[in-house]
């Protein structure tokens, strides 16, 4: 069985965040409560988190993203003028709105931005310490070139230049501080298959296929002579934000690139729907790389059958070899701290029928 990532129950990394750490980030940001305070709610509320991991059986624990208010816009905000968030989706489920990047200033790495992250999950738990950062290329796929230059930069090498240093030195703080496993959230490239979003590239001016070259050669760089201590996987979606999705469309377009030409060796892909497509890509998966099945959707509360997830794996074995496959969630339960539309109850349900399909699968989570 495996001792180091991917596990065979693997979870996406955010969590529905508690009503209380919700209410104190209000009362924060209206100045009526003070950091220290926040803070001390923060530390409660991820205390809880490490505790219903450890109940659901996961090997691994992250601090459910309880710090941030997206999965990527703090950590783009510790990196300069940035903002990379919207909330533009509303009603039930569908296509919501992409999200679109503001760059004001140059990228700049000035100190760790998730080592104290990783410090207090290793204080605070046995389980193996997973730490979340977005993937390089959100802030391009989410503007553009015209993003790029509309306020702090004239050449768009600069830019990806400052991006590859500024991730590179982030990963290379972490490995410092001892931490081992990181997980990229990389959503450009299962959108890249939907033609709505090839049509969107292609008004602003991009080439969806010679955007996919240019986002794997970045990543590349940003990996390139990482310590070997550190195990790097990516998680690919068609986007996660209070039920909606982002994407359409099969792994297809992308499959050959992505899993043969990236320096990643696992990845966690998205196949809780139809609009995933079927299992077919997976075939292009080179020997020595492992696949997580996202295969239970965090988007609503409707619970799995299990049976028809182990005959899903089954399926997916055809293609990519049973020891070297794993199951998760497709997502995490809340990529925006208003979460996905599902209760507490229902979430560790999930989170505990993923370890129970690992262990019924392979005999252990």
């Amino acid at each position: 069985m495996p001792q180091s990532p991917p596990f065979r129950a693997e979870h996406i990394g955010s969590l529905l965040r508690p009503r209380a750490l919700l209410d104190a980030r209000r009362k924060h940001a209206a100045g009526d409560l003070s950091a220290e305070a926040l803070a001390l709610t923060e530390d409660q509320a991820i205390g809880e988190a490490i505790a219903l991991q450890q109940r659901a059986g996961f090997k691994l624990v992250t601090d459910g993203e309880f710090k941030r208010r997206s999965y990527h816009g703090f950590f783009f905000g510790q990196l300069g003028d940035i903002t990379i968030d919207s909330d533009a989706s509303t009603g039930a489920g569908g296509r919501g709105a992409q999200p679109v990047a503001a760059i004001h200033s140059r990228i700049k790495w000035n100190r760790p931005i998730h080592v104290a992250d990783f410090d207090y999950l290793k204080r605070h738990s046995t389980s193996l310490p997973k730490i979340t950062i977005p993937g390089p290329c959100a802030l391009h796929f989410r503007g553009g070139d015209a993003a790029v230059t509309a306020h702090a930069y004239t050449d768009i090498e600069e830019f990806w230049e400052d991006i590859v240093q500024a991730f590179r030195a982030e990963l290379l703080a972490l490995a410092a501080a001892g931490c081992t496993y990181v997980q990229i959230d990389e959503t450009a490239f299962a959108k890249f298959g939907d033609p709505a979003v090839q049509s969107a590239l292609a008004a602003r001016g991009d080439d969806w296929s010679a955007l996919i070259d240019r986002y794997i050669a970045v990543t590349n760089r940003v990996l390139r002579g990482l310590p070997e201590t550190l195990k790097l996987g990516m998680h690919l979606c068609r986007g996660n934000r209070g039920g909606h999705w982002h994407a359409e469309g099969s792994y297809e377009p992308v499959a050959e690139r992505l899993f043969n030409a990236l320096a990643i060796d696992f990845f966690y892909l998205e196949f809780d729907s139809p609009r995933a497509g079927s299992f077919l890509p997976l075939r292009l998966v080179p020997p020595g790389k492992s696949i997580v099945l996202g295969l239970v959707s965090t988007k609503n509360g409707k619970m799995e059958a299990m049976d028809e997830l182990k005959q899903r794996v089954e399926e997916a074995s055809r293609y990519v070899a049973i020891d070297r496959l794993a199951v998760s969630p497709q997502c995490g339960f809340a990529s925006v701290d208003s979460g996905n539309p599902i209760t507490p109850e229902i979430q560790e349900q999930k989170l505990s029928l993923v370890v129970r399909l690992a262990e019924a699968i392979w005999g252990s989570a």
